[in-house]
């Protein structure tokens, strides 16, 4: 059954100072469904939820030179990383909502790091644990193939349905550690690939975000 919006039980208190506000990613490959299923998000949690945009739509919509040589790799994706742990530290600093939906979280620059693994570490300054552990749960939207609809409708989307799929199996060894990893598989219909979302972000929302019933 797909989400059909209803009236919110009690009245969300944007300036209410919350003790902690629990981080969740949205993760996935390209074309898989992430920016939209946000903006679905949007619609139907209170506003105590907040929606952390796409560091990478950040930086590179925002004139970042995307070249392809290794140096610049490295510093866009640098850079990604960076803008992203700091709209982090702003929702968890503010205390103003409950849950911070991340679209992508750190780890999926692992996928495109064109270093090694450790040189994305001592970017990072951090390790694999301490990254875990800044997550209540990850959500995987898988890529999908040309069957399932796959396109390059978005400008900032350049890499082709098979390239698509390679890194989203890199997104899926970076995340599959995680205690609540969690994984949507494709489907003919993106609706019905965005319900299956939709219900699972719900049960890691508390009752009182919801402005849908699952």
């Amino acid at each position: 059954m797909m989400y059909s919006p209803t009236v919110c039980e009690r009245p969300c208190e944007t300036a209410f100072i919350h003790k902690e506000t629990r981080l969740i990613v949205v993760t996935g490959g390209p074309g898989a469904g992430k920016t939209a299923l946000l903006e679905m998000a949007k619609k139907v949690f209170c506003s105590r939820v907040a929606i952390l945009p796409e560091a990478a739509s950040i930086v590179f919509g925002g004139g970042f030179w995307r070249l392809e040589s290794a140096s610049a790799k490295l510093c866009a994706q640098s850079a990604i990383f960076h803008v992203q742990v700091a709209m982090e530290k702003l929702v968890l600093d503010e205390r103003r909502w409950t849950i911070g939906l991340c679209d992508r979280g750190t780890l999926d620059g692992l996928a495109y790091w064109p270093g090694s693994a450790d040189s994305f570490w001592e970017m990072s300054k951090s390790d694999v644990g301490e990254e875990y552990r800044k997550y209540a749960a990850v959500i995987h939207l898988r890529s999908p193939n040309d069957q399932f609809g796959y396109n390059q409708n978005n400008p900032l989307r350049l890499e082709t349905a098979v390239e698509a799929t390679k890194i989203d199996k890199k997104i899926a060894d970076a995340w599959a550690g995680h205690p609540n990893y969690y994984v949507i598989e494709s489907a003919a219909d993106f609706l019905t690939k965005a319900d299956s979302a939709m219900k699972l972000i719900a049960t890691q929302i508390p009752e009182s975000c919801r402005v849908v019933a699952p």
